[in-house]
């Protein structure tokens, strides 16, 4: 007031817009660091009967809760073109009678956080407003810097997301809302981060990523409920609506919304992924099919079956979990040697008691590739999950555990991640390990091993070896998917190369299992005792079905087919096994690949019932960011087997950009049947 100061004008609406930040907010001033921002003054009086004053003005940016010099969380800095370039700076670009145009630049290193702006004269201090800094990707010397617009739009801009489910073999794409915009996330990321009492060290993206890892790893435990086997049919159809992070978040940190429950492993990737875009880290979330978990680095893990080729029971070296997904975000690590920039995995480890966070390790893709275990903790978890090998016993009756001869379970399969300005899946193995056979992966592993073996841990590295003078070979052939309800063939080809008749026992046995190796129930199960003719190939052929099966899979199960062959005078069995999608019908979207912003656009949706039954008490839900302000959702007619039914929607999108729609059925045979398509919305033509 005694500066005549009659306010102070953010300009947010520009500010926001050149800092990439206008979906977030267009009423607070939210920047990325090390690029300038503009305020202007406005003064009740003519600007020279304030100049003895203005010549003593300073500007005061600080942040969290006992704002200090000394680290970096308050800086004083003058209105001047000769500040220091390298902190805090301000000039005034623009002066007329009564305001300025005060250009105002944050260092690429500043914390990031909420912010209070002062204007200080005299020693007297007279509060102008606040605003948020953000990690910039755009900023070359930024830690985050990704030099590429098209992977900066993918990985820190878009909200609508494809994660992937599924099995190596029929990988299933699901529509996700990351929502990192959503007015309150930066609000709800941010008081998360404020748990970390470090604020010096939230200019570090690196500490920025470890907390947040290490505190959503936490609030997951501590909001998860039990797998869905132990809930009934209501329960569980609420619990699976997960299409976004943004209720998830808000019911982690609020209790607001419904919780999640443990069988849903995208959940916490996905949740991280929308966090740490909201705050300029550049992420996106990993699947690996066939992930090793839990064998603390050792490269064996076990599996057991019995003599009917069901598996019964774990082994003490971990599990093979049929898909894994991860956070992946971008940055340069300059405390690691040369190399090592780029992409990191954040890789959390449990709580270690109720309500106190457990550690987040933050690995670099390379070196789970090269296998350079000493460089984090985490590497030689992480090199397990993808290189491990898998050791298969037979449980027989009397106790014993005879080896099997299986060669057909490969781990770190088929690594996808969402493509850049695309749905389409961009496989990234190669990121991960070299190619299989290959004489770098060969001198990768050798030099594991050899470490592993130096710190005295030899004893879970090299599979056992069998030899036999009298081998038979059984192959298994089997469709990636099978329709919910229907059914498929599969074969089993066994070899006799040996000059000697063989009477051979074959056991069949599907399970249904979940996405983390964890057995849901027993199925099916057939034995067969046959004779095998010296130098013989036997193919036998026979109908796999659900009306077999003795109950219905629980939803968001897979088939576990085992295929295990007793030659009855040898001391080995042969063994094979697929991992088998279960496919519900498809639902088709017709609309236009363009639509004009806030003019009404028509989908048509239908659905064809290729199940033995009605498909009852039908209710289809539409949404979609840009499209549609809220979910709408419509109950159909039943649909009868072998019928189709159409049905169609009207909305008006209001957001220019690719935009997607998905369509959702839930009815009495199946729940969460989701599609998705894209439509690219552009703005009216303004009039001649």
């Amino acid at each position: 007031t005694a500066l005549g100061i009659k306010s102070c004008d953010f300009q947010v609406s520009r500010n926001n817009e050149e800092h990439h930040t206008e979906a977030i907010s267009s009423q607070r001033l939210i920047v990325r660091r090390g690029q300038p921002f503009s305020i202007t003054l406005h003064f009740h009086a003519p600007v020279w009967s304030f100049l003895p004053a203005l010549k003593k003005v300073k500007l005061i940016a600080q942040t969290g809760e006992q704002p200090s010099k000394t680290n970096g969380t308050q800086a004083t800095f003058p209105i001047s073109s000769v500040g220091d370039q390298k902190w805090w700076n301000a000039v005034v670009t623009e002066r007329d009678v009564q305001s300025w145009t005060i250009s105002v630049t944050t260092p690429v290193d500043a914390v990031i956080g909420h912010y209070s702006l002062l204007l200080q004269v005299s020693g007297k201090e007279h509060r102008l407003g606040k605003f948020t800094v953000l990690f910039n990707p755009w900023g070359r010397e930024d830690a985050v810097f990704l030099g590429n617009e098209a992977q900066r739009w993918e990985y820190l801009l878009n909200q609508n997301g494809l994660i992937y489910l599924g099995t190596a073999d029929c990988i299933q794409a699901e529509s996700w809302d990351f929502g990192q915009f959503e007015g309150d996330v930066i609000d709800l990321s941010l008081n998360l981060l404020s748990v970390d009492k470090k604020v010096a060290e939230w200019s570090q993206p690196e500490h920025v990523a470890c907390v947040l890892g290490a505190l959503l790893r936490t609030l997951k435990e501590k909001y998860v409920l039990p797998m869905p086997h132990t809930l009934d049919g209501q329960e569980q159809t609420l619990l699976n609506k997960r299409r976004g992070s943004v209720p998830i978040l808000r019911q982690w940190l609020t209790g607001q919304g419904r919780p999640v429950y443990d069988g849903q492993a995208w959940v916490l990737a996905a949740v991280t992924c929308t966090v740490l875009r909201c705050l300029g880290i550049p992420a996106r979330v990993v699947t690996t099919f066939g992930s090793v978990q839990g064998t603390r680095g050792g490269l064996l893990v076990d599996e057991y079956y019995n003599e009917e080729g069901l598996q019964n029971g774990e082994g003490q070296r971990g599990r093979i979990w049929i898909f894994q997904t991860s956070t992946e975000c971008w940055m340069a690590r300059p405390a690691l040697p040369q190399g090592y920039d780029g992409w990191q995995i954040l890789h959390p480890s449990a709580p270690s008691e109720r309500g106190v966070p457990g550690f987040c390790d933050l690995v670099p893709v390379r070196a789970v590739k090269e296998g350079t275990l000493g460089l984090t903790p985490a590497v030689s978890d992480l090199f397990a999950a993808v290189n491990a090998s898998c050791v298969v016993w037979k449980s027989c009756e009397d106790g014993t555990l005879e080896l099997t001869d299986s060669n057909t379970k490969y781990v770190g399969n088929n690594i996808s991640t969402k493509g850049v300005g695309s749905d389409r899946c961009e496989d990234i193995t190669q990121n991960y390990k070299y190619p299989k056979g290959s004489l770098q992966e060969i001198e990768v592993l050798e030099r594991v091993q050899k470490e592993r073996m130096e710190h005295g841990k030899d004893d879970d590295i090299h599979p056992p070896s069998l030899e036999s003078a009298d081998p038979f070979f059984l192959f298994l052939e089997a469709p990636s998917s099978l329709p919910l309800r229907g059914d498929d063939q599969l074969s089993v080809t066994l070899v006799n190369p040996s000059d000697q008749e063989k009477v051979v026992q074959l056991a069949l046995g599907v399970q249904a299992v979940y996405y983390n190796g964890v057995l849901a129930a027993k199925l099916w199960r057939e034995s067969l005792s046959l004779k095998l003719s010296a130098n013989l190939v036997r193919r036998i052929t026979t109908s796999l079905s659900f009306s077999l099966f003795e109950q219905n899979p629980p939803e968001n199960s897979f088939l576990r087919l085992t295929a295990v062959a007793t030659h009855s005078e040898s001391r080995f069995s042969c063994f094979a096994q697929e991992d088998i999608a279960i496919c519900k019908p498809h639902l088709d979207i017709e609309m236009p690949e363009k639509a004009e912003q806030y003019q009404p656009l028509m989908a048509s949706v239908s659905i064809y019932n290729s199940l033995d039954a009605p498909m009852k008490d039908c209710v289809i839900s539409i949404l979609g960011r840009g499209l549609i302000y809220r979910e709408r959702s419509y109950r159909l007619n039943s649909v009868r087997p072998g019928h189709t039914v159409c049905t169609q929607f009207q909305f008006t999108p209001t957001h220019v950009g690719v935009q997607k729609l998905t369509v959702e059925l839930d009815c009495n045979m199946f729940q969460n049947l989701t599609s998705y398509k894209s439509v690219t919305v552009v703005a009216p033509e303004l009039p001649a």
